[in-house]
């Protein structure tokens, strides 16, 4: 039972990833179905760009982000997996209530509701893995976790775009939410709650008081190194959210993809590519940043470099099965970088203060992110209509661009930061 204070080993060490892992898909699922939908929910809700945008990102990242700190505060000093399993049962019944939704306005509260609960899902699972696992096999249980996002795109797309060309678009929102549900309650009742700081040099009391809100708050933000490393991964998050969030809309109004076509092969590229990268990069991670700290911010750099001519490709290309092709790749690298920062944050702070640590890069980087990256696509696809029509999304993809050079730099000025502190 979750209440159960332990120290997982062997196969149960798998059983707890695996759980939290399956959350994260969930997770993911939830926050990613009202861009899977996008041109159904538009025709059947008659919202524009703009409005799409602003759903998917800055209201739903209003909530997300700043929930998660003073959640994060609780968690670090109560029982964590009792905070994610009401986490999960709260954004799965919003997520059914997005099902519901009647109008733009409906959407918009069911989409908070929604942030609200996710913001008690990622953080806590953070420092419940950090607890599970040790130091030098962190990366690779951070890649795995992350798998989330991709795992949970790839799904979204072929059970979302199915059941939505099949049925309805609120047919895949009262599914998963009801799954979610049932989830949350396994997660109560299966998943120990690890004892803190239990592989870090110098074990934490459980009992022992961890800092309050205000000095985890300020030890945060006042370390050059976390603060840098959470405003890179704002900026690539920025692509990811900015490109996630519009890809299926421009492959199906620019492109001439269906939506049977979408729950086939887009739902692949994001599987495979995403998840591929996700686990490479925790696999690299393990590898040279035992030995180079810089590593945590070299490889996320390099990747975002890699992955650029590719995105310009696939926002050129007039056919949808060449896009898809050159999309692959932008989508196997542009995640390096979550792995990398994740794994750096929890290796850095305080055993006491990881799940709140947590929260604030998640503050930043969804902030920034999730809350901006759709919002400016959105805003930039409606501002290029007067003059380019319907290739308007593809203009607001090359407006994104060079966010891959700005947070490639910023990765670079991490590691340069990361030496100097070395020395």
């Amino acid at each position: 039972m979750a209440t159960h204070q332990g120290n997982a080993s062997g196969g149960k060490r798998g059983f707890v990833l695996g759980m939290l892992c399956f959350v994260y898909v969930l997770n993911f699922l939830d926050r990613q179905l009202v861009s899977i939908l996008a041109k159904p929910i538009q025709d059947g809700l008659k919202i524009t760009d703009s409005q799409l945008g602003y759903v998917t990102g800055f209201y739903f990242a209003l909530f997300y982000c700043f929930i998660a700190i003073p959640v994060g505060w609780l968690a670090d000093r109560s029982n964590r997996v009792k905070i994610l399993s009401f986490a999960c049962g709260l954004w799965s019944g919003a997520t059914v209530a997005c099902g519901l939704a009647g109008s733009y306005g409906q959407l918009i509260a069911a989409r908070m509701a929604v942030g609200i609960g996710e913001a008690g899902g990622v953080p806590p699972s953070y420092a419940i893995i950090s607890d599970t696992f040790p130091r030098e096999k962190r990366g690779t249980a951070m890649g795995i976790f992350n798998l989330g996002p991709p795992f949970g795109s790839a799904l979204g797309v072929a059970f979302g775009a199915s059941l939505a060309a099949a049925y309805d678009w609120r047919v895949p929102f009262y599914l998963v939410g009801a799954v979610g549900i049932v989830t949350a309650i396994l997660v109560y009742f299966l998943v120990p709650e690890p004892v803190r700081g239990r592989f870090d040099p110098a074990p934490v009391s459980t009992a022992a008081p961890g800092p309050s809100f205000g000095q985890a708050i300020a030890g945060f933000f006042g370390n050059r190194l976390l603060a840098l490393a959470a405003l890179a991964s704002g900026a690539a998050n920025f692509i990811t959210y900015g490109l996630s969030n519009f890809a299926t809309l421009l492959l199906m109004r620019e492109k001439g993809m269906t939506l049977d076509q979408v729950a086939i092969w887009y739902a692949l590229a994001v599987g495979l590519g995403m998840g591929t990268g996700i686990f490479v990069s925790g696999k690299l991670i393990d590898r040279f940043a035992t030995r180079n700290k810089a590593a945590y911010a070299t490889i996320p750099a390099a990747s975002l470099v890699l992955a650029l001519p590719f995105f310009l490709g696939f926002a050129a290309a007039d056919r949808w099965e060449v896009a898809l092709a050159l999309l692959f790749v932008p989508l196997f690298l542009n995640s390096f970088f979550l792995p990398a920062t994740v794994t750096f944050v929890q290796c850095e702070v305080d055993p006491g203060a990881r799940v709140i640590s947590g929260a604030l890069l998640l503050l930043v980087m969804n902030l920034v992110g999730l809350g901006l990256g759709p919002t400016f696509v959105g805003m930039a696809s409606d501002f290029f209509r007067p003059e380019y029509g319907a290739h308007s999304l593809r203009m607001a993809f090359y407006a994104l661009a060079p966010m891959y050079l700005i947070a490639a730099l910023l990765f670079l000025w991490l590691a340069k930061s990361i030496k100097r502190s070395a020395q």
